[in-house]
């Protein structure tokens, strides 16, 4: 019997992204870029993995030949995809380490608003867990400490620089009438 060693492979992850409890994408990132080339084959795939795993309570599956780990929270599914052959062990460190990191860096409000409301901070920690398909860190502790991105610390938009300088220019009005 003729058995095939695969040879290891540092490229672990094969595509990570965030769903809302509609299967609608709010994050993918896809690391081979011959699994699924087109937006179009994502959408499918994504959609495909929401509908067999929205319902079940379980943490893997598989699917189109590829080992799949997800957790769900709130209004959001959070999914990890490998190929066949990968350690369930290892993607779901790294999916546990994307959720604890979200967690500390939006202050355990891991919902689809507020998600999207700092999707920077959020594409900034998947970044520094993985890179390419490569993990580069599972310890969520050192993730935020290296992103340093506070959900509170975004920058002034338009509107509230505006009104700042509307306040400025009051307060100025009131210091020369006294």
């Amino acid at each position: 019997m003729d058995s095939v060693a695969l040879e290891p492979s540092l490229y672990t992850v094969k595509a990570i992204f965030i769903l809302d409890n509609d299967g609608n994408r709010l994050l993918s990132k896809y690391y081979d870029a011959e699994l699924y080339p087109s937006m179009k084959e994502q959408k499918n795939f994504e959609k495909n993995v929401f509908n067999k795993t929205q319902k079940a309570d379980n943490e893997i599956a598989f699917l189109e030949g590829l080992t799949i780990v997800y957790k769900s929270s709130i209004d959001l599914f959070f999914y990890v995809v490998g190929s066949a052959q990968e350690n369930e062990l290892m993607l779901m460190a790294v999916l546990n380490c994307l959720f604890e990191s979200l967690s500390q860096i939006l202050r355990k409000n891991v919902e689809r608003r507020c998600v999207l409301d700092n999707l920077d901070g959020v594409f900034l920690v998947v970044d520094e867990i993985i890179d390419g398909g490569v993990i580069l860190e599972s310890d969520p502790q050192q993730v935020v400490e290296k992103v340093n991105y506070k959900a509170d610390d975004n920058p002034l938009s338009e509107q509230s620089v505006a009104q700042v300088l509307q306040s400025a220019k009051e307060q100025i009005k009131w210091s020369i009438l006294k």
